[in-house]
């Protein structure tokens, strides 16, 4: 199976702290990982990295046999989609926002009809409603849930969750989890819910 993404020999501290020393992971295409360290040990630091948030001190990281740098940092972010914890997203009604989302240069390309967003709605138990509404309205979980949407209607290659179940109930966690195993992505997972542990599925990088 084809290495898609390489973290090699990352150093990193923050005001003193060492968060990654030598750290080394290589994720192969389609591959579901957990990632599992401490709190404060750098899990959500992993991903500002892939994205190019946040450079490390030392050592590389390989998307797709192309080197993270500064005149390569828009392949990688085309190429990743990132549901945050908080899913911050700006306070529009929910249709008008993925269609600004979507009008993006990026995105530009994906077809994005109201049938085709309403049907992955109801597979995550929205009713038809929820389009008219304002992001300020929703709940933590239903603003988790919207989140995943996104990502899943961007169809990027790689997706990053960082705690995308922890506002849900077991019935929808169950739902979240068994869709993102059957896709042919490669998802790295931030989350302290044991239903993603419990699957063959998932890898777990552990530090």
């Amino acid at each position: 199976m084809i290495i898609l993404i390489q973290f090699k020999n990352i150093h990193l501290s923050f005001n003193g702290k060492t968060l990654f020393k030598d750290f080394n992971m290589n994720i192969k295409k389609g591959e579901k990982i957990l990632l599992n360290a401490p709190s404060g040990k750098g899990k959500s630091t992993l991903f500002k990295l892939l994205l190019g948030f946040v450079k490390p001190h030392k050592g590389e990281i390989i998307l797709d046999g192309k080197n993270l740098e500064k005149n390569n940092i828009t392949y990688f972010r085309k190429n990743i989609a990132y549901v945050s914890q908080d899913v911050d997203l700006r306070n529009d009604k929910v249709w008008d926002l993925i269609l600004e989302i979507f009008s993006y240069k990026n995105n530009r390309h994906i077809e994005i009809t109201k049938d085709k967003v309403l049907d992955i709605f109801k597979y995550f138990n929205f009713s038809e409603d929820i389009m008219e509404k304002k992001v300020s309205e929703l709940s933590g979980g239903e603003r988790q849930r919207l989140g995943l949407i996104i990502c899943i209607l961007m169809d990027r290659h790689v997706w990053l969750l960082d705690e995308v179940t922890s506002g849900l109930d077991k019935e929808m966690k169950e739902k979240v989890v068994d869709y993102v195993l059957k896709k042919d992505k490669t998802v790295l997972i931030i989350s302290h819910d044991k239903i993603w542990s419990k699957s063959d599925l998932i890898r777990t990088k552990e530090w």
